[in-house]
């Protein structure tokens, strides 16, 4: 029986369970390969750091003749980063081996780049973990969707920010609290960044818009925003509506092909199947023209569920190299226009410090209206010697809401404008 050889780039959380589960799974992969799979390197950084279960003369901290020393079949790469790993699998490519990844980063940056030089090398570039760990979404839209046509990708994919967010619902703890109990279990690393400010979310979404469209997104085009301003008022707001407050990756395709690409917190009705995503899952809702609203679900983080989709990459990548094929690859041959998000039009709940006098929700209402905003309905409370208002918008564009709450903050009866989150699949 034929051996392929596996070099493993990187051996964090990730990589340790990948190398954990080639050796528990051992005869499950080759019954399922037709070929045995032997790990043949692991590139680290350091490698006088114990390993459990990892051989130490597969250890090296020379990744560059690892991938060049010619009898790789796959690479896995879990390192993270972008110049490094793209230098590292342009070079697995170059030598004849194909590539499975989880870097959400590199693909929605140089994705086009890695696809174009798979193809020329006549290999396969894989990356199902790379947007929701264990939960399988990229092949679907990729393959199981093909026939179809995807009009919308609404997901929930950063674990870190679902966990911090359902706690500031459920339990009403703010911000920094929650962020606390992240940090102490294990979801939200040291520096919380990447995930809070939603960076994480946007270079996932750039890929699932570029797979469910057909076309390039690059990350620049995705617009961003994070969760760091969220208060547990706002979640409370949320709720006396009926609505749940999420950070959402929201791919959309308008009726003349054009997309919008984005990532905010925005208001759920409490019925919608995201609504109840608790903790740190992940979960995308796709709709599509035959198939109507499909859901996927599970945990989208953590290394035992990523190293399981990474697996499955890596069978797939082997029986093509037993059969002598390639994958789909690349699937952008389209070229639609991004929307800048000016251009998007959804719905708005708008939170107001007045002053408590007549006239106010006149000349607010006046406002909005001047900029093409319909109130839909509102509520107001007394607060601190004023009252706050609680507006909920019909469809409008950002640009012109943008404008509204621009000259909403010049009047002299509105204190503050401090919250405006939109409202999705209402």
């Amino acid at each position: 029986m034929r051996t392929l050889k596996v070099a493993l780039l990187g051996c964090g959380v990730v990589g340790s369970d990948v190398a954990r589960y080639l050796a528990a799974h051992e005869a499950d992969l080759t019954a399922r390969i037709g070929a045995r799979v032997e790990l043949a390197g692991v590139a680290v950084r350091r490698a006088d750091l114990p390993r459990p279960g990892i051989p130490s003369h597969l250890v090296t901290t020379d990744a560059d003749a690892l991938v060049t020393r010619g009898d790789i079949d796959v690479a896995i790469e879990v390192i993270g980063g972008v110049d490094r790993p793209y230098d590292l699998i342009t070079k697995v490519f170059a030598h004849g081996a194909s590539v499975v990844s989880a870097n959400k980063a590199l693909i929605a940056t140089e994705g086009a780049a890695l696809h174009a030089a798979a193809r020329d090398s006549g290999v396969d570039l894989f990356y199902e973990a790379a947007v929701a760990g264990a939960v399988p979404l990229l092949r679907p839209l990729r393959e199981s969707l093909a026939g179809d046509r995807v009009t919308r990708v609404l997901g929930i994919v950063n674990g870190t920010t679902n966990f911090i967010l359902d706690r500031m619902d459920t339990a009403g703890w703010e911000y920094p609290r929650a962020l606390k109990e992240a940090m102490a279990l294990g979801y939200a690393e040291a520096d919380p960044t990447a995930d809070v400010e939603g960076h994480d979310a946007a270079a996932k979404a750039a890929i699932l818009a570029g797979l469910a469209f057909n076309t390039r997104v690059r990350l620049d085009q995705v617009h961003r925003e994070g969760i760091t301003d969220i208060t547990a008022a706002d979640m409370a707001a949320a709720r006396s509506v009926g609505r749940v407050v999420k950070l959402l990756a929201v791919c959309d395709r308008a009726p003349d092909g054009d997309i919008t690409v984005r990532v905010h917190p925005a208001m759920l009705p409490a019925g919608h199947p995201l609504a109840s995503v608790r903790d740190a899952f992940n979960a995308v809702f796709v709709e599509a023209d035959a198939s109507g609203q499909l859901m996927f679900y599970g945990p989208g983080a953590g290394g035992a569920p990523t190293a399981a989709s990474v697996l499955g990459d890596l069978v797939a990548a082997c029986r093509n190299r037993l059969a002598g094929v390639t994958g789909s690859g690349d699937s952008a041959y389209e070229r639609r226009r991004v929307r800048p998000i000016g251009d998007v039009v959804t719905r708005y709940h708008i939170t107001l410090d007045v002053t408590d006098r007549p006239g106010v929700v006149g000349a607010v209402v006046a406002v909005l209206e001047r900029h093409g905003v319909s109130v839909e309905d509102f509520r107001q409370t007394r607060a601190d010697g004023g009252a706050r208002l609680f507006l909920s918008t019909q469809r409008a564009t950002d640009r012109a809401l943008s404008a509204a709450v621009a000259e909403l903050r010049d009047l002299t009866q509105v204190r503050d404008v401090p919250r405006t989150i939109r409202a999705e699949a209402l």
